[in-house]
């Protein structure tokens, strides 16, 4: 079975990268210890240190591996390859909130790279789907829970 492949600007690639590397390299050592102290307490079975190193281990250990296929199946998005008269991934937008009149900075993101309170929104999220292809001075319509919200392009800016 194929992996999906997981678009990513160049950040977030390096970002990942070093999530992993420090993972693999640094805290799994640190864990590793974490565990022979533990066992060093004795009897295993009511050792929460023990328990509880083993647990994070186990979540770690995952992580590692979601990353690593994230990290083999990604495709990062190329600045020298897009139009920069129109969103895609990677681009820095500009809204205006028509209601409030609110102006907002985003960069559009994978999915991966997702972070909202630091302006990363995913290009599968509602306002990411809506700003694909749009050009500055467009009008965008995005569904929310509480109605619609609009909102103006005002700039687009490159990776």
């Amino acid at each position: 079975m194929a992996e999906e492949e997981v678009l990513l600007t160049q950040e977030g690639f390096d970002k990942l990268q070093a999530e992993l590397d420090d993972l693999k390299y640094v805290k799994r050592k640190e864990l590793a210890e974490r565990i022979k102290l533990a066992i060093s307490y004795g009897d295993l079975k009511e050792n929460s240190e023990y328990h509880s190193a083993k647990d994070d281990q186990a979540f770690m250990e995952t992580r590692i591996i979601i990353l690593e296929k994230m990290l083999n199946s990604a495709r990062i998005a190329d600045a020298a390859h897009t139009d920069s008269s129109t969103i895609h991934v990677g681009s820095n937008v500009v809204l205006k909130d028509i209601e409030f009149g609110d102006t907002l900075d985003y960069q559009v993101v994978g999915p991966a790279e997702a972070d909202v309170a630091n302006g990363k929104i995913s290009y599968e999220s509602p306002l990411g789907k809506a700003l694909m292809g749009k050009a500055v001075g467009d009008k965008i319509n995005v569904d929310a829970p509480m109605g619609t919200i609009s909102y103006e392009l005002l700039e687009i800016k490159g990776l």
